[in-house]
This record gives C-alpha cells, sequence and structure tokens, in this order.
C-alpha cells in the first residue's frame, strides 16, 4: 500500500493542493503538476514522499517528458486527477478566437495525454483510475464562456469516451461537476466578499469527494459526479 501513487495536476493554493494533501494523507506519494515552482516547493516539503514538477502542461511535448519521468522515478500512477484548467471570459465577437485553441489545450488535450501515458499500464495491471475536475460549464454555454465552456464540454465528453473504453478493462474514469464558487482567497476576497460560507465549497470537501470516487467499489462505479454546497440553487 505505500507504493501507491496518485499524479494531480493544477495543484493550486485550492482544489489541486487539498487533492494532493488527501491522498498523501492516505499513504500516495504524490506526482504534482503545477506551473508555480514556489508553492510546489511548499507542499513538497509537506507531504512525505510527494514530488513536484513545475510545468505548463499545456507544453505537450514537456508533458510527455514529465509523465515517463513519473513512471520511472515513482511508479505507475495508481490514481491520475487531471484539476488544471485554463478559462477566458468574453462573448463569442468579443474573443480571441486563439483563446478558445489554448483553452482547449489545457483543459482538453492535455487529458488525452494523460489517458494515452498512462491508461495502456493501468489495463495491463488491471486497476486504475482517472478522475477528472469540471463544472457547469461542460453543461450549458454561457454567452461569456464562449471560448471555455466548449472546451469543458469537450473534456466531459473525452473524459465519457475513456469511461466507456477503459470501464470494462477494470480502469475507472469518472467526472466531477463542481457546481459551485471554489472557496479560496481571490474567489471570495476579489469577487464575493460579502457572501457566507454557506456560499462556497470547501477545497477539501471537493478532495474527499473526489478520493471516494477514486476508491469505489466496481460493482458500483459513477461516472457523472455533481457536487454542489447544500444552498446552492440547481
Amino acid at each position: 500500500m505505500a507504493d501507491r501513487v496518485c499524479l494531480v495536476t493544477g495543484v493550486g493554493e485550492g482544489t489541486g493542493a487539498a487533492i494532493a494533501r488527501r491522498f498523501s494523507a492516505d499513504g500516495y506519494r504524490v506526482a504534482m503538476l503545477a506551473r508555480d515552482a514556489n508553492r510546489l516547493a511548499a507542499l513538497e516539503q509537506e507531504l512525505p514522499a510527494s514530488r513536484a514538477f513545475a510545468i505548463d502542461i499545456g507544453d505537450l511535448d514537456r508533458l510527455l517528458t514529465v509523465c515517463d519521468e513519473v513512471t520511472r522515478d515513482m511508479g505507475l500512477p495508481d490514481v491520475v486527477v487531471h484539476n488544471a484548467v485554463r478559462a477566458t471570459f468574453a462573448s463569442f465577437l468579443d474573443a480571441d478566437p486563439e483563446e478558445l485553441e489554448r483553452n482547449f489545450r489545457v483543459n482538453t488535450t492535455t487529458l488525452l495525454y494523460l489517458g494515452r501515458a498512462f491508461a495502456p499500464a493501468m489495463v495491463d495491471r488491471g486497476h486504475g483510475a482517472i478522475m477528472v475536475t469540471g463544472n457547469t460549464a461542460a453543461f450549458r454555454g454561457v454567452p461569456t464562456y464562449a471560448v471555455f465552456s466548449p472546451t469543458k464540454a469537450a473534456q466531459r465528453n473525452l473524459a465519457q469516451a475513456m469511461a466507456r473504453t477503459l470501464g470494462p478493462q477494470g480502469v475507472h474514469v469518472a467526472y466531477f461537476n463542481i457546481d459551485a464558487v471554489i472557496d479560496v482567497p481571490w474567489t471570495r476576497d476579489e469577487f464575493h466578499p460579502d457572501k457566507p460560507d454557506e456560499f462556497f465549497i470547501k477545497p477539501i470537501d471537493i478532495a474527499g469527494e473526489v478520493f471516494h470516487v477514486a476508491h469505489q467499489p466496481r460493482s458500483a462505479w459513477s461516472f457523472d459526479v455533481e457536487i454542489r454546497p447544500f444552498a446552492e440553487k440547481w
């Protein structure tokens, strides 16, 4: 059990860090991928046997190199959590079309690369989990999300295709629709300073649900997982 490995992309101050901590607390060695080298270095000191990889995962060649390094130095991940996200907001008339391509690369293309890097070996081993964190943008086209929500819809669609391919081979793929504002300082202080605590979803609770779904028994696997605060309207 001490040799289990979890790879997490998008290890920021909120959800990504909470997921890394949750898996580490259960004895996983965590490979943490993100752009902020200083934040990763602090987490690497905090979490036993973890390893930081400072990377812009939109650099697909570098991503493949890191995937190889993780497998070589830490072992094949038992769980891959694709939490990295890139988002820009504008109407379809005002948006820079290049932003659609950039968002798509981080949100969707990297999922394809991660799956191709790790899923075949998971299938050979007979078990594994690929967890993808998403949001309601995957289910509806909001006018100002014109270059973001299509990439999340494609991300969910790709995850579903992966789930249908890999599930019968023993590898669990799930998609998390996080229908809430995540409680991190910049969302609370900059955008919702007057909202009560129950308005926000806590990163530690998202992490707990990701951990739970990654360890579901094979007779009861989830794909679409919706999570939201109790007071959220939906």
